[in-house]
């Protein structure tokens, strides 16, 4: 399970990662039931991205997947294309949300938003890095 001492051991990974980079973040971290555990919008971060963020950490963990791989599955012709609009449109189909693994089992998920999807991705990993 994921507690919320790990959850704020995975939002502190995430927002040292945005800071390096200069990018304010919004951050969302999932339990295994794909409930929010815990959620910070950095100072200056899009309040658009508020749920985007939410959702990516959902989708991770719903699907336990990446966002980013979804997505790359979900182009037209491919096994997952339409997938987006399924969960009352809550899953996100590009970079950024994560599951979160202890000792090889899938425990939650975090899901980052507020850069481009490359720096969406590096904050994702840095926070998933935590729980390895």
């Amino acid at each position: 399970m994921i507690t919320l001492e790990k959850a704020h051991k995975v939002i502190a990974a995430a927002e040292a990662k945005a800071k390096e980079i200069g990018q304010p973040m919004n951050i969302a971290v999932v339990d295994a039931g794909t409930n929010l555990r815990a959620f910070i919008r950095m100072d200056g971060a899009w309040l658009g991205s508020i749920d985007i963020a939410i959702n990516k950490a959902f989708t991770a963990k719903a699907f336990d997947i990446s966002t980013r791989e979804l997505g790359q599955n979900s182009q037209p012709g491919d096994q997952f294309f339409g997938i987006h609009v399924s969960n009352h449109d809550r899953v996100m189909i590009f970079a950024g949300g994560i599951p979160l693994k202890v000792n090889g089992q899938i425990v939650g998920a975090v899901g980052i938003s507020g850069g481009s999807g490359a720096q969406d991705q590096l904050v994702a990993e840095a926070a998933a890095a935590v729980c390895r």
